[in-house]
Formats: C-alpha cells, structure tokens, sequence
C-alpha cells in the first residue's frame, strides 16, 4: 500500500491521533512529550503513531500535512498542528472542547 493511503487511513480511522516521536510513556523528545502530555490531560482515549518506527511515515507525512515538524495532532481528520499550538489551546481550554466533542461524535 501506498505510504499516502495509510497515512490517510490512520487519519481516517481514529479520530484523536498523536503522530510523535516515541510512545505517550516513553516519549523521545521533549516536544513529543509535551504534546503527549496535555492530549491525555483531556481524558479522551487516543490513538499514536511512533513516527521513529515508521520512517517513511516520518518522511511523508510532513508532504501530507503541509506541516513540517513532529509532533503532530489530527482531530476528526484536521491538523490541529504541533505542541506550542496545542499547549497553548490547552492553556485556554479549546484543546479539553476540540477533544471531547471529537470523542462524543465518535462515539455517538
């Protein structure tokens, strides 16, 4: 399968998705742990991909998104974007909204 298919279908296929560098346990750069941080901060089960066993997701997701650095946050198929974006709706709340509404629409 085409590396743009399945990174489509990642997309696709789970609605809060964290692509960073290591696990949400075992995060592999600061950036990667920060994000990790305040997405299980909203309580909503989510979704990761380890993008340093993945390198051609590493490689081609950047292309993808537009978007060219790691961490990277999909909610209901939209780049939310990186960490300082997300710490920063954290901070205001919107990050806790964007979540549980993408949860509840999931779910329902």
């Amino acid at each position: 399968m085409d590396i743009i298919e399945t990174i489509k279908e990642q997309i696709a296929n789970n609605t809060i998705l964290l692509y960073m560098k290591g696990s949400p346990n075992a995060p592999q750069c600061g950036f990667s742990a920060k994000a990790a941080q305040v997405v299980m901060a909203c309580g909503e089960k989510f979704a990761y991909v380890d993008i340093l066993q993945n390198p051609e997701i590493r490689a081609n997701l950047p292309k993808y998104a537009n978007w060219p650095t790691f961490p990277q946050l999909w909610v209901g198929g939209e780049l939310v974007g990186g960490s300082d974006i997300m710490v920063e709706m954290f901070e205001k709340g919107e990050l806790q909204t964007l979540i549980k509404d993408a949860a509840s629409k999931a779910s329902a």
